[in-house]
């Protein structure tokens, strides 16, 4: 499967920067056309202006990379039974591979957990071209550019929400688990689903390591579908120095999702 982000061929098309550019997400045949629309999109001034700062600007360790500096597709398998939401690419990590979760501390730590667990074929993630690949999981996000401070907007959410949206729509019937990591992919996860037409409970169910919920579509015919959501302490920085989330304790959520996928 592909592992390089797609390259964009020359400018973004007219209305890229339109607020209702998103939208338009929801018509995307396969995940490649999704990808294609996505990172074209200048929907959101705010971030656009960031994404591109920190690419011109550069960190001194990367500063003779080309950053990536576009929205970042979700990244794995196109079939997955296992979807990872996260909350939005690392300015200096997928802002500058163009991959979700790759070049910084964060993606080091949720791969080598995926590789440790059986998802992934290697415990690294540098480029986007280095050879990972997953199967049976993907990993994507609400937001798909880097924002300031690592804190979208609540519009800012809702307007890139499509893009998940279609997504999860394109992985397929196949998808059986989604693993929330933090609080904010918790609840855009649930969102969308609800949207979606699953039976999301009322109140929502909280966020917190470790929390299950499964959520039922099409009632309870031959038809129906269900979908298992974890919730899993984000792999930042903050919570992974400081112990907060341990690899022992990001590994027992993946074996659960692992363990659903295939009941």
């Amino acid at each position: 499967m592909p592992t390089v982000p797609p390259t964009p061929a020359g400018p973004p098309s007219r209305g890229a920067d339109s607020p209702d550019y998103p939208a338009a997400a929801r018509t995307a045949p396969t995940l490649a056309a999704l990808d294609a629309h996505l990172v074209e999109c200048r929907a959101c001034p705010r971030l656009v202006a960031w994404r591109e700062e920190v690419a011109r600007e550069r960190r001194a360790a990367f500063r003779d990379e080309t950053y990536w500096g576009r929205p970042v597709p979700g990244f794995g398998d196109p079939a997955a039974a296992v979807v990872v939401v996260g909350l939005a690419p690392a300015a200096h990590g997928a802002n500058r591979t163009g991959r979700m979760f790759t070049g910084d501390r964060s993606g080091d730590f949720l791969f080598a957990a995926m590789h440790r667990t059986g998802f992934a074929n290697q415990a690294t993630s540098v480029s986007a071209d280095d050879g990972l690949e997953l199967t049976g999981i993907r990993v994507t996000a609400p937001v798909r550019c880097a924002p300031p401070a690592n804190r979208p907007t609540p519009e800012e959410r809702r307007r890139c929400a499509p893009y998940l949206a279609r997504e999860l729509e394109l992985v397929g019937d196949g998808l059986r688990v989604a693993v929330a990591l933090g609080a904010i992919g918790w609840q855009a996860l649930l969102t969308t689903l609800a949207e979606q037409g699953w039976q999301v409970p009322r109140p929502r169910p909280a966020f917190a390591h470790g929390a299950e919920v499964t959520l039922v579509r099409g009632g309870a015919g031959p038809g129906s579908r269900a979908l298992t959501v974890l919730g899993c302490f984000h792999v930042s920085q903050q919570n992974t120095f400081t112990g907060r989330l341990t690899p022992a304790m990001l590994d027992d959520v993946l074996r659960r999702a692992r363990a659903l996928a295939v009941a």
